[in-house]
């Protein structure tokens, strides 16, 4: 094949190159099931993926939010000259204000997105490569802007190909620590900083029961998710901040989520708990795929006991569970929260990419990039972050 690609007829014409692309065709499916098979082929652990993008996450987040909020699946298939599937590009396509907006499946829930790659193309994917995709989902004429948020630059030390694109800084940083199994625990927690956690957890050692674990029944799945929607609208409540929990869709997908079970074992969803036969102290949830933990929510108990840090505690029993497993990576989601920085010494540096596909989607991408800039000058800015900071505590 000498022209760039040949997108089918549900896609339309790719413009020719002199540079050969190995995208010769392009699906854009409305429908999950559809899509399941390939999917999963390219969640391997073999593949090039975050755990962000797995099928058991993200359609629990489609069937439980993602409906509710008017997205509709738009789900992008690359495939060779042999119909062999290249890359999956998960995302939704909704409407606001009259323009159509083609973006990531699982919304903020998601710490980072990716599309789901053949590793062996992902390692060569060209620019051209990526104008054939964009060409493709263009010539659909359903979406007006593909707005692409909070992608990683590399995962697992490969360029994320997508990085090609145009794109910009996200606005938020991801607090990141680099893990070095070879090294001694005092590598990735100072000595110091575990003889105070240690001088704290005395007094929880002392409770009947106490214990630090990872749920793996669906009974105490249940049980530790009851808790959590209990108490977590309280904390929240507390630092005056929205419960975004109580958002239709929310409670019901966590839970799909975390009881969901891998093929190759494990929950799309993995909870960490510090509890004692009295009460929940401190739970931690997050994803992982064998390289990398990434915190996803987490809140720590109401009573008295929450004076002795059970979330800094049990935060450092995650820390060396993974440590002890090999992986080279973890995160606390985004966010500039003060105790992520005691462990997370790097960011993780992530970028958006807003691609315009219409007349009416070059004035929405302008306008998204432009936003997506004054966010990332004043997160940026101490002085101008302190100022947004009041005046948000003033409206609240």
């Amino acid at each position: 094949m000498t022209m760039a690609a040949a997108i089918d007829n549900r896609t339309g014409q790719a413009p020719a190159s002199t540079e050969i692309s190995r995208i010769a065709a392009v699906d854009i499916l409305g429908d999950l099931a559809r899509a399941e098979p390939i999917w999963r082929g390219l969640e391997d652990i073999k593949q090039f993926s975050t755990p962000y993008q797995r099928f058991d996450l993200l359609s629990a987040w489609q069937r439980q939010i993602g409906a509710r909020e008017g997205h509709r699946p738009f789900i992008a298939i690359a495939y060779d000259a042999e119909r062999r599937p290249l890359l999956l590009l998960p995302l939704t396509l909704s409407q606001e204000h009259g323009v159509r907006t083609a973006s990531f499946m699982g919304g903020k829930h998601a710490t980072f997105n990716m599309a789901l790659w053949d590793r062996e193309f992902a390692a060569g994917a060209s620019a051209v490569d990526l104008d054939v995709l964009v060409a493709a989902i263009r010539a659909r004429a359903e979406a007006d802007v593909l707005a692409l948020g909070q992608q990683p630059l590399t995962w697992r030390g490969v360029p994320n190909p997508m990085a090609r694109l145009p794109h910009q800084a996200s606005a938020n940083d991801c607090p990141l620590m680099k893990i070095v199994p070879e090294e001694p625990p005092t590598a990735r927690i100072s000595n110091s900083f575990r003889r105070r956690l240690k001088g704290k957890e005395r007094k929880l050692q002392a409770l009947p029961g106490y214990r630090s674990h990872v749920a793996t029944s669906d009974a105490d799945i249940k049980r530790l998710l009851d808790w959590f929607f209990l108490v977590k609208p309280q904390r929240m409540a507390e630092q005056k901040l929205p419960n975004v929990f109580a958002d239709p869709g929310v409670e019901e997908f966590v839970r799909d989520a975390c009881m969901a079970e891998l093929a190759g074992g494990g929950r799309a969803i993995d909870i960490h708990a510090l509890e004692c036969d009295d009460e929940v102290i401190a739970i931690f949830a997050g994803v992982n795929d064998g390289h990398r933990f990434s915190m996803m929510f987490n809140t720590y108990t109401l009573s008295a006991n929450s004076k002795y840090s059970p979330g800094l505690i049990l935060m450092r029993d995650i820390v060396d569970h993974y440590a002890g497993r090999g992986y080279r990576a973890l995160d606390l989601g985004i966010g500039s929260d003060d105790y992520k920085r005691l462990f997370c010494k790097d960011d993780e540096p992530i970028f958006d990419s807003f691609i315009p596909l219409s007349l009416r989607g070059k004035l929405a991408a302008a306008a998204m990039s432009g936003v997506n800039r004054a966010k990332h000058l004043v997160k940026h800015n101490p002085a101008l972050f302190e100022l947004a900071q009041k005046l948000r505590g003033a409206f609240r």
